[in-house]
């Protein structure tokens, strides 16, 4: 049994705690918001995940010392905008013993760091937790289903394996399946750039049209994650796995995907700000897009519809028009 705690009360982070609880891990659940604390001690169920009950033996708490010190495992769920801030107060209650594991998906738009990369960055101001292993925890994980016990599958990846597989052998249940990985940049980086192509989806699925559009979006979306992940140094084999175009799928094809449902509001008329309000949680595909495009500029590498969905959301390009031009450029060779 480990002690774990939970930073963010979110629909990931709450459907994680209840998995970890469930297999016999004492689990401590932080949120900045005491209201949405008391409301979930005292309720036991979370507003955004239907036919769910929380466990009793899971603690919910406002202080984050409580979560964070003493902890076998401390676990970042909440959302990309906020990993930096949470991980800087964290950081003073946390010790070398504790694993830290990153399970938020993004690329932070001013440093271009991955999720990891911030939290190591952050943690570097305490002597004892430079060079800390931060564990990359990523895959086709709606919590939605893991709240429900459907199977799913996962990344663990850290450079140093052993972290990896401590998490791997903590968090593995009979409903969730985990698998190690070395490559912790081009996991992260498939954890977000999968969200602008799900964002793209949507908005052809919005405009209404069907399954090609849908498969060749996704198809060519994951080449262009493959091509700018290589560009990154990372292994073209992370980009085929579970974190690639495993979550690729889900994402883009989901009724669960808040990036999917955003882009579709956006292809039925709506603006990127209204759309984000409708859906009403982070929608990470719009956080990672200037991320996307700068990393991607650096490097030289095409990324058609990534720029696409960026002319889209940031620059008011009408979202028809700009998969006209998508299916105009000129001929290539698929390989």
């Amino acid at each position: 049994m480990k002690k774990i705690g939970v930073l963010g009360a979110g629909t990931w982070g709450t459907a994680l705690a209840r998995m970890l609880s469930l297999g016999g891990n004492t689990v401590t659940v932080w949120s900045h918001n005491a209201r949405s604390v008391a409301e979930l001690d005292a309720r036991r169920i979370h507003p955004r995940l239907e036919g769910m009950r929380i466990p009793r033996e899971i603690i919910f708490t406002s202080e984050l010392e409580r979560a964070c010190r003493g902890q076998d495992f401390v676990l970042f769920t909440v959302p990309s905008v906020h990993v930096r801030t949470t991980a800087a107060a964290a950081r003073a209650f946390l010790s070398p013993e504790t694993l830290i594991v990153g399970a938020a998906k993004g690329i932070e738009p001013e440093t271009f760091c991955t999720m990891t990369e911030v939290i190591h960055a952050e943690l570097s101001h305490i002597p004892a937790l430079v060079g800390a292993p931060v564990v990359a925890f990523s895959g086709p994980t709606h919590a939605e289903e893991v709240a429900r016990d459907l199977p799913s599958a996962v990344v663990a990846a850290c450079a140093e394996l052993s972290a990896a597989e401590a998490v791997q052998q903590t968090f593995s249940s009979d409903c969730m399946r985990v698998y190690t990985n070395t490559d912790v940049r081009g996991v992260e980086l498939c954890g977000a750039l999968k969200n602008i192509i799900a964002l793209s989806a949507g908005i052809a699925d919005g405009l209404g049209y069907g399954d090609n559009t849908r498969a060749a979006l996704i198809t060519r979306g994951l080449a262009e994650m493959i091509r700018l992940g290589k560009a990154e140094g990372c292994s073209e084999q992370t980009f085929c796995g579970l974190a690639g175009v495993g979550d690729l799928i889900v994402t883009a094809t989901s009724v669960h995907s808040r990036n999917h449902r955003a882009g579709m509001l956006i292809g039925q008329g709506h603006s990127p700000a209204s759309a984000i309000a409708q859906v009403g949680m982070v929608v990470e595909g719009v956080n990672a897009l200037p991320a996307a495009v700068h990393l991607a500029a650096r490097h030289g590498v095409e990324i058609p519809i990534i720029a696409a969905a960026d002319a889209v959301v940031n620059r008011g390009a009408d979202p028809r028009e700009t998969v006209n031009q998508l299916m105009g450029r000129s001929s290539k060779r698929e390989f």
